[in-house]
């Protein structure tokens, strides 16, 4: 039996028997019982392999990978219970863009670079980069999809511009690492895969990026760019 085939015959079992004692139960039979009049007994025999019609499986094998489903489980529930733009009606294209973009951003499946121009709230046009996945760890944005605020580029952004003051701030998140003295421009570099991102409309995005211009009424420009790592974990 190779590897695999081994784990699944396990994940089987797991997933059959919620204890591991009931696992050695169910390969007792009357017949063992009868003469051995020790359940106890019959259970140590099942796990040392010398009662039972299946391959044993290791007490330590069965409760490593019990464990390990059980917080699999636990986290999908949990992934499932963080996605805040589900359940929401949204009308406008950038919120749904953005909905449907979530939960791959939160489990690295995806990495979503948004660029949004627009005025605050004290009529300032400010534009800006922001690393949608450390957002989303870093706030709830459940006000932005249940449109109690707009989401808007701010000082601590990978890339913030002030168009009035004429500030203009650059910051490496989490995710990427900020090139902002390029002769090619402003260029952000994934840190898993380390492939560059270039924002430039004019070039291409790079490598397993796509640029994605979105018609919204929210923001006088909205772009998305999606980076998805082809880096193996």
């Amino acid at each position: 039996m190779d590897q695999d085939e081994g784990m699944s015959a396990v994940d089987n079992i797991v997933t059959q028997f919620n204890t591991y004692e009931d696992f050695l139960d169910s390969q007792i039979t009357t017949v063992d019982l009868y003469y051995l009049e020790d359940e106890s007994l019959a259970r140590q025999l099942v796990e040392l392999g010398y009662r039972g019609t299946v391959e044993i499986v290791k007490r330590e094998d069965f409760e490593a990978r019990k464990a390990a489903i059980d917080i699999a489980r636990q986290a999908e529930r949990t992934q499932k219970k963080t996605l805040t733009s589900a359940g929401k009606e949204l009308h406008d294209n950038f919120l749904k863009a953005l909905a449907i973009r979530e939960e791959d951003n939160r489990n690295g499946k995806v990495s979503t670079v948004i660029f949004i121009r627009d005025k605050n709230s004290h009529g300032q046009e400010v534009s800006g980069y922001i690393d949608y996945a450390h957002r989303l760890k870093t706030e709830d944005f459940e006000v932005y999809f249940a449109g109690k605020r707009r989401l808007l580029p701010r000082p601590t952004d990978m890339s913030f511009y002030n168009w009035d003051s004429h500030i203009a701030l650059c910051n490496s998140s989490p995710n990427y690492q900020v090139i902002a003295d390029h002769p090619e421009g402003l260029l952000f570099k994934y840190k898993r895969d380390r492939k560059i991102l270039n924002v430039d409309p004019k070039a291409n995005p790079g490598d397993n990026s796509t640029r994605i211009p979105i018609q919204t009424e929210l923001y006088t420009h909205a772009v998305l760019y999606d980076h998805v790592s082809r880096r193996k974990t």
